[in-house]
C-alpha cells in the first residue's frame, strides 16, 4: 500500500512539473529531458509513468473537466455559476488546469489532441437545460447557445486576465456573470443567485474539509 501511494504521489509530481513546463514553454518547445531536470527524477522514473511528451499532454487534458467543489443547490442555475467560479478560482492555483487551457490554445497541441471545450459545453448545456426546465431561464434562451458562448467568453477572460498582474480571475468571471445573467435569467431568480468572487473559495474549502474528514476517521 505504501509503495502504491508513493507511486501515485510521484506520478502527480511529474504531471504537475510537466504542466508548469507546458505553461512556461508551450507544447512544442517542451521536452522530456527538460522535465527530468525540473522534476529531479531519473529518466526511468519518468518513463515508468509516462512514456512520451504526448502521453503527458493527454494526461493533463484528461484532468481539464472537473467538478471538484461543486455541490447540489436549490437552483440548478447556481450550480452552473458555481462551476465557472470554481474553475476561475482553481486555474491560477493549479498548474495542471492552467496547462490544459494552454494546450487547448496551442496550435500544435490542438492539432494533435483536440480540446476539452466540447466537454465543457456539454456539461454546461446539461445544467442549463435542467435550469430551463425548472423555469430558471427566460423562455427565449437556448441552453446550448448560452453554454457555447459562456465557455468561449470564460476562456477569453482567462487568457486576458493572466496577462494583467493587477486583475483577479475570480473577480473577472464574477463581473462577466453580472453582465450576462440579467439578459437570460428572470429577475426573481437572479435575485437568489450568488455570483460573488469569493464564493468558490468557500465551496472548495468545505468540499476538501469534508473529504479529509472521511479519509481520516477520528481516532
Amino acid at each position: 500500500m505504501a509503495r502504491q501511494e508513493r507511486a501515485i504521489r510521484t506520478r502527480r509530481a511529474i504531471l504537475e512539473a510537466a504542466a508548469r513546463m507546458f505553461n512556461e514553454l508551450g507544447y512544442e518547445a517542451s521536452t522530456i529531458g527538460m522535465l527530468i531536470e525540473r522534476a529531479q527524477l531519473t529518466r526511468g522514473g519518468v518513463y515508468f509513468h509516462f512514456t512520451s511528451k504526448e502521453q503527458l499532454a493527454r494526461a493533463v487534458l484528461d484532468e481539464a473537466v472537473t467538478r471538484e467543489g461543486l455541490v447540489p443547490q436549490a437552483l440548478k442555475l447556481q450550480e452552473w455559476v458555481d462551476l465557472a467560479l470554481l474553475l476561475a478560482y482553481r486555474v491560477p492555483r493549479e498548474p495542471v488546469l492552467s496547462a490544459s487551457i494552454r494546450l487547448s490554445v496551442d496550435s500544435k497541441a490542438r492539432s494533435l489532441f483536440g480540446t476539452r471545450w466540447p466537454d465543457w459545453i456539454a456539461v454546461s448545456t446539461d445544467l442549463l437545460t435542467e435550469a430551463k426546465e425548472r423555469g430558471e431561464l427566460r423562455f427565449h434562451v437556448d441552453p446550448a447557445e448560452i453554454a457555447r458562448l459562456l465557455v468561449g467568453a470564460w476562456t477569453g477572460v482567462q487568457l486576458v486576465t493572466e496577462t494583467l498582474p493587477d486583475r483577479d480571475l475570480s473577480q473577472e468571471v464574477s463581473a462577466l456573470f453580472a453582465l450576462v445573467l440579467p439578459s437570460v435569467v428572470p429577475a426573481d431568480v437572479l435575485a437568489k443567485l450568488d455570483i460573488s468572487h469569493y464564493r468558490a473559495e468557500h465551496l472548495l474549502a468545505a468540499a476538501r474539509s469534508d473529504r479529509k474528514s472521511v479519509a481520516v476517521p477520528p481516532s
